[in-house]
This record gives structure tokens, sequence and C-alpha cells, in this order.
């Protein structure tokens, strides 16, 4: 047969002999673990709530970069077409004198 856990039978043994001084310990004891479990539940709420904010934050700095980048190239491609004419425009003066 397993033998049971000793902690818990001196746990319960060193309790009974103090009484309401031993309980209120083991009373205060638990209200600290409860908080602390509190806290850590809260903590990870904050933790993940945190990183959904990061990830929308960083679709949304992608989409920008995105629309940005695309509006940059149009502009160049305009610029090149811009001296592509006027390449062509230069050309054609240089001919016809």
């Amino acid at each position: 047969m397993p033998r049971k856990s000793s902690m818990a039978k001196s746990a319960s043994l060193s309790l009974a002999p103090q009484g309401g001084r031993a309980r209120t310990v083991l009373q205060s004891v638990l209200w600290r673990l409860a908080r602390l479990e509190r806290q850590v539940r809260w903590l990870s709420q904050l933790v993940r709530d945190h990183a959904e904010d990061a990830d929308r934050l960083v679709t949304i700095v992608a989409e920008d970069r995105d629309a940005l980048r695309q509006e940059l190239l149009r502009k160049h491609e305009a610029k090149l077409r811009a001296r592509k004419r006027a390449r062509a425009a230069s050309s054609k003066v240089g001919l016809t004198s």
C-alpha cells in the first residue's frame, strides 16, 4: 500500500494545539495566495491584450507602409514618364532644326 503524504498530517496536527492563532495565520496565507492568483490572472489578461494590440499595430503599420510604398512608386513612375517625354521632346527639337 502506498504511503500517504506526511505533510498533510503534520500540517493538521500542528494546527490543532495552537487553535485560533494558527487558523488566523492559515487564513492570512490563503487570502494572500488567492490574491496572488487573482493578480496573476489579471496580468495574464493584460499580457494577452497587449499582444493582440501589438499584432493589430503591426498589421496597421504594414498596411500603411504598403500604401506609402505604392504612392512613392507611382510618383517615381510619373517622374520617369515626365523625363522620358521631356527627353523625347528635346530630341525632336534637335531633329527639326
